[in-house]
């Protein structure tokens, strides 16, 4: 099975030994990031820093012409990537015998959120998520394929992984977070993380839904559940929750406009790159679902993409029904986390693979080789022989 780990070109560049010691891993891949969202990160190996701020979503290459006189567009990365960072990391990891494949986060963007509030989810109390762009909004959709196709398609890279090409919504660590009071449930997400901004007003009418009695019909159903009333039980919470009417006209029009923009990014993605680009999806199985692995459709996104990469950390369950599409050739990667800070299960990962390989991945994907400890990495490399 092929492996491929996560890492920042900060992880690498001003590091001789970084990818000497990811190629010793036994990888074969890395999903190297070329657009990422603020983070603060530790680099425990590097040589000169072990904390990396990176303060505003950025591209970690110098933009490029298309962007000229437009107001929603990237913003090159500080200092802690400066330059073509992408690029050089690319090299040095190619030189290592590693193939290199782009990581690019898309519809999660705190700053676009802040410069350009419009754009922005809003619930249904009128709160607007910045680090959650409304993928409904025409100007907004423009932004994210154009920088799906800059970003994917650098120099050295093979393929892409497209992160977040789907609904952000209200589950999201941003700063301090201080959202766990009350538990949501999977329904409570939903509805929380319902738009209503112009254009989703909009979509809901056209799905013959009022906005506004839409708006009081979630803020009257949500009010149990702040009171302490459970909002789990999936898509049936959401229906009990909503009703019927109102539940099923909210998730077509998101779905549509989730599929339309997963479309188009991976067209224009397939547009720009040579003959025999790769191009995968962050994704989650079930298409309501928000955030970094997008609610997807498995049977629209493995006829639209060339696969997918799935969270598994928690286990394999979401890797059956991509796997049941049985569609040939088709990249069914699993995904985990390796860093035991960060939940990961690193000592447990031989057995984490062999069930995600039991289950119909084709791939492994390691969350994240920059991150991990020594020992993490010690765990890492003994599960890769076994594969």
């Amino acid at each position: 099975m092929k492996a491929s780990a996560f890492v920042y070109p900060w992880d690498v560049n001003g590091d001789p030994e970084a990818p000497g010691w990811i190629a010793g891993l036994g990888v074969g891949q890395v999903t190297l990031a070329s657009a990422y969202h603020s983070t603060r990160a530790l680099t425990p190996r590097h040589p000169r820093h072990r904390v990396v701020t990176a303060e505003h979503a950025a591209v970690l290459y110098p933009p490029g012409d298309r962007w000229e006189g437009r107001a929603l567009r990237p913003h090159p990365a500080g200092d802690w990537a400066p330059g073509d960072a992408f690029g050089e990391a690319a090299a040095a990891l190619s030189d290592a015998g590693l193939e290199v494949h782009s990581w690019v986060v898309l519809a999660h963007n705190s700053r676009l959120g802040a410069e350009h509030p419009g754009t922005s989810v809003v619930n249904a109390y009128g709160d607007r998520y910045p680090w959650a762009p409304c993928i409904a909004q025409p100007a907004t959709r423009a932004y994210l394929v154009d920088l799906a196709a800059e970003a994917a398609v650098r120099p050295g890279a093979a393929g892409t992984e497209l992160e977040s090409l789907g609904w952000y919504g209200l589950a999201h660590l941003h700063a301090h977070d201080k959202t766990g009071g009350v538990g949501l449930g999977d329904a409570g997400q939903y509805l929380m993380s319902l738009c209503f901004c112009g254009d989703c007003r909009d979509g809901y009418a056209g799905r013959g839904l009022d906005p506004d009695a839409l708006a009081a019909r979630v803020r009257e159903a949500l009010e149990p559940v702040w009171r302490g009333a459970p909002s789990d039980g999936g898509w049936a919470g959401v229906v009990k929750l909503l009703g019927e009417t109102e539940a099923q006209g909210t998730r077509a029009w998101r779905d549509e406009t989730a599929r339309t923009l997963q479309e188009t990014a991976v067209a224009a993605v397939r547009a720009a790159a040579p003959e025999g680009f790769q191009v995968l999806l962050h994704a989650d199985p079930v298409s309501y679902h928000c955030g970094a692995n997008a609610g997807v459709d498995p049977g629209h996104v493995l006829r639209v993409a060339d696969g997918v990469v799935v969270p598994c950390t928690e286990g394999a369950g979401l890797l059956t029904p991509f796997v049941e599409q049985g569609v040939e050739g088709a990249v069914v990667a699993a995904n985990f986390t390796v860093v035991a800070g960060m939940g990961g299960r690193p000592a447990g990962l031989a057995g984490d693979l062999a069930r995600a390989r039991a289950a119909g991945a084709n791939e492994i994907r390691l969350y994240h080789a920059g991150l991990a400890s020594d020992g993490d990495l010690d765990a890492v490399r003994r599960a890769i022989r076994g594969l």
